[in-house]
């Protein structure tokens, strides 16, 4: 049984193939000597066990090595989004003391625009590179990838327990610069066999990965793989007829995506030989529109659909069983296997079957806290129930997120508390007016929220993207379908929206942009 990250890197059968980026691939055997080489580099360098190691790369078998060679290092990891510019990476970078940076030359670069307010970089002695070290900054110790594989001569395995941080993932918050989620080697390898198990993941399966790896749902791709040894296709996402061409080219079975993407993906031709080979296909980072559902099903009729629910504080939730889409295609099912899921009131007691209240989450895939962030973790991660047993806390991560459980068990989101819409006297989720514009067929994406308003409290904005758009007729759709205080007072039109760096809709940069 694996008790560490890397530990799942031992599955994979010595001549299958584990990872493809364009025209490479590499094989499981192959996988393994590299990340075991990679880690002994690292420690050739003085990695400690417990330091930090970022890894700010796009998606190639250098930046997968490196996540789980940190590991095997007895490091932690701390992959971040490629689209992170100089503000937001040596955020990251002075925020958790990072004593390596593993990235290219030109990204190196970035450490050159470092801001004062970002707070020290101190903490940064080596600065690993991929590909031609030339123009990357001379100011630290620098190596080349190749470098950190040619150590002659290999180390002992480093003391490391399940319950050892293993990566930091950042995510954007609603509001300030993003933070960082602690995860444990615990964590992660929960998390992959209990994914695995219920998307019935083997060795067959090849999974195309089109989310960032920074990104929890993206990380999970590899472990889950990883697990069983299946093989994974990197991409990436340039364009959605290059995610139809590798569908087709590689006998894709396995795809996750947010629902932005799914939008995008539904634009394209699916030829047969593009769409045959899925087994199932996924979401996660958002509800999915039932119109968008229909018209998946429609593309890929043999796959199974998995919607599912999480969050990096708990790495991955709940999903809802395929053979219950057609019941209720709304749910975002139950608890994933090892893990409770559940739902309360502020004082913490369960909710009645139907009664709206906060989602909460328990077991062994809670993430340990944010990190340099006492305050917060205070405040997110909190005993379950609530004046336990202090001798044996039961932490639970308190999600924010609003959500509610039918009398058959099955939960519903509804909303996160910050995004909810108070307009009128009435609380309503933003996603019930998404579901209807979407429902129109005369919008191809759609983000609601609520601005400031002296008279109603908060007063709807509606924001969507789509061919030919006329918004008189999509107002008179709106108010046929939805209650008077629901009809946006506002309907901005788009050529595309705005995406965070894990493909979501930006709904920050969206709320502050119509706010002023």
């Amino acid at each position: 049984m694996p008790t560490r990250l890397d530990d799942l890197l031992a599955v994979g059968a010595e001549d299958r193939p584990a990872l493809t980026v364009k025209g490479d691939t590499i094989d499981h055997g192959e996988l393994r000597r590299r990340v075991a080489a990679a880690a002994a580099g690292l420690r050739g360098l003085g990695l400690r066990p417990g330091e930090r190691v970022v890894i700010n790369l796009e998606k190639r078998i250098e930046t997968v090595v490196a996540i789980f060679a940190v590991a095997a290092a007895g490091g932690v990891c701390v992959p971040v989004n490629p689209v992170y510019k100089g503000p937001q990476l040596c955020h990251v970078l002075a925020d958790c003391a990072a004593r390596v940076l593993v990235t290219t030359a030109a990204r190196a670069r970035f450490l050159t625009e470092a801001d004062p307010a970002a707070g020290s970089l101190a903490a940064l002695t080596h600065l690993v590179i991929v590909g031609s070290p030339d123009g990357a900054p001379n100011d630290r110790e620098v190596s080349t990838w190749d470098d950190l594989l040619s150590r002659p001569e290999p180390l002992p395995p480093v003391p490391v327990t399940e319950s050892d941080v293993a990566a930091i993932l950042y995510t954007s918050g609603s509001t300030g610069r993003p933070k960082g989620v602690v995860l444990s080697h615990r964590n992660l390898v929960a998390g992959a066999l209990s994914v695995a198990g219920y998307l019935e993941h083997t060795s067959d399966d090849v999974v195309l990965s089109v989310l960032p790896l920074s990104f929890d749902a993206g990380l999970s791709q590899l472990t889950t793989a990883f697990a069983v040894g299946a093989h994974v296709v990197l991409v990436n996402y340039l364009m959605p007829g290059e995610v139809v061409r590798l569908c087709a080219r590689h006998r894709v079975t396995a795809l996750t995506c947010v629902p932005p993407l799914w939008l995008q993906l539904l634009e394209q031709d699916w030829p047969e030989e593009a769409s045959r080979h899925l087994r199932y296909f996924a979401n996660t980072g958002g509800r999915m529109p039932a119109t968008t559902l229909a018209r998946l099903r429609e593309v890929f009729p043999s796959a199974r659909p998995y919607l599912m629910y999480g969050l990096t504080e708990a790495f991955r939730s709940t999903y809802l069983d395929p053979a219950e889409v057609d019941r209720r295609p709304d749910s975002i099912g139950k608890a994933i296997p090892n893990a409770e899921i559940l739902v309360v009131r502020p004082d913490g007691t369960p909710c009645d079957p139907g009664e709206h209240g906060e989602i909460v989450h328990r077991g062994p895939l809670v993430a340990l806290g944010y990190w340099n962030d006492r305050a917060r973790t205070d405040a997110r991660f909190r005993p379950y129930p609530p004046g336990g047993s202090p001798t044996v806390p039961q932490l639970a991560v308190w999600s924010g997120d609003v959500g509610y459980r039918d009398g058959d068990g099955f939960l519903y989101f509804v909303g996160r508390t910050d995004e909810m819409i108070k307009t009128s006297g009435y609380r309503a989720s933003p996603t019930e007016i998404e579901e209807v514009a979407y429902a129109t067929g005369l919008v191809t994406e759609a983000v609601a929220f609520g601005v400031p308003d002296e008279r109603l409290g908060q007063a709807v904005v509606l924001v969507v993207a789509g061919p030919d758009i006329d918004v008189a007729t999509l107002t008179k759709a709106l108010r046929r379908d939805l209650p008077g205080y629901l009809v946006p007072a506002r309907i901005e039109v788009r050529e595309a929206l705005p995406r965070s760096g894990n493909g979501k809709f930006d709904r920050t940069a969206l709320r502050q942009e119509l706010a002023r």
